[in-house]
């Protein structure tokens, strides 16, 4: 007699690939990198994965915006009339011998710059739950694309320096080509806050609450509308832990007084700069791996 044929299975195509998925999400997995070299070569092979969301960012901020990018220019313009009014006119706030609304604006657009970044990056994982629970890629690269598209706002705003200098007759010289070495710390320092917040707001919603008090208590222990030397001698070394007083005030000495930064307190910037971006970094990556579980 012939041999029965075997009974075959018919595997419905759902089923076929949800497997396809899994077993691509496994071969994802097994060659996800474990040291901090290796994620930063991971991500740099995603480069332009975080260049699309950052111009999707940029296009969503504004899209059916009547000011559009005018939105980037209004929000520290209008701060600097505010200050200008209570803290010049006043409260007689000293201005280093410049007009106080240059003085006010020229730190008002880089910590706009960071206190956005802030603001928007650390929602950034949780408000992209439905691709950190699908599929793999490093998920840092949520908070880098809202960082960049702050960083868009942050040059448009900058040109306005250019016309209030040119208003107020600051003069301009060679030490405004150190302005981008400020940027670059001002970066890593947002990097480095947005990475741990954004990780730490996954498992703590509390923290979205918590952001905007802390990004105005850290405004006014900053040097933002006061200058650097109304802090206390013997208070300025504690006060010098916070980066953003070294970063805001090499701000107005290279473009305000044609002077090289404080060269002291811009290492202290430095270190603990690179401090939080490396701490950052590490803390988020371990972390990282708990997102789609938690969401």
């Amino acid at each position: 007699m012939p041999a029965e044929a075997a009974p075959t299975t018919e595997v419905a195509p759902e089923a076929s690939e949800t497997d396809a998925s899994s077993r691509q999400e496994l071969r994802l997995t097994s060659r996800r990198p474990t040291s901090l070299v290796g994620h930063l070569r991971k991500l740099y092979d995603y480069r332009e994965l975080v260049r699309s969301l950052t111009l999707k960012e940029v296009r969503i901020r504004y899209k059916q915006s009547v000011l559009g990018a005018g939105w980037a220019v209004l929000q520290p313009f209008a701060l600097m009339v505010i200050f200008t009014a209570v803290f010049s006119r006043f409260l007689h706030v000293k201005s280093e011998g410049v007009a106080y609304p240059v003085f006010s604006y020229v730190a008002l657009v880089p910590w706009t710059f960071f206190s956005s970044a802030i603001g928007q990056g650390v929602p950034s994982i949780v408000g992209n739950m439905s691709l950190v629970t699908k599929i793999y890629f490093p998920r840092e690269i949520f908070p880098l694309a809202t960082i960049g598209a702050c960083f868009v706002d942050f040059s448009i705003a900058a040109t306005i320096v250019a016309a209030l200098i040119i208003w107020y007759k600051v003069g301009i010289t060679w030490t405004v080509l150190l302005v981008p070495l400020l940027v670059l710390l001002q970066a890593i320092v947002a990097v480095g806050v947005v990475l741990i917040a954004s990780a730490i707001n996954v498992f703590f919603r509390d923290i979205r609450f918590v952001v905007p008090l802390a990004t105005q208590m850290w405004m006014y222990v900053s040097p933002v509308v006061y200058p650097l030397s109304d802090v206390p001698a013997r208070f300025r070394p504690y006060y010098m832990l916070n980066p953003m007083a070294g970063i805001l005030d090499g701000y107005r000495r290279v473009v305000l007084h044609g002077q090289l930064p404080d060269w002291s307190a811009l290492g202290v910037t430095t270190a603990v700069s690179l401090a939080l971006l490396v701490g950052g970094y590490a803390f988020f990556k371990r972390v990282e791996m708990k997102f789609a579980d938690i969401i």
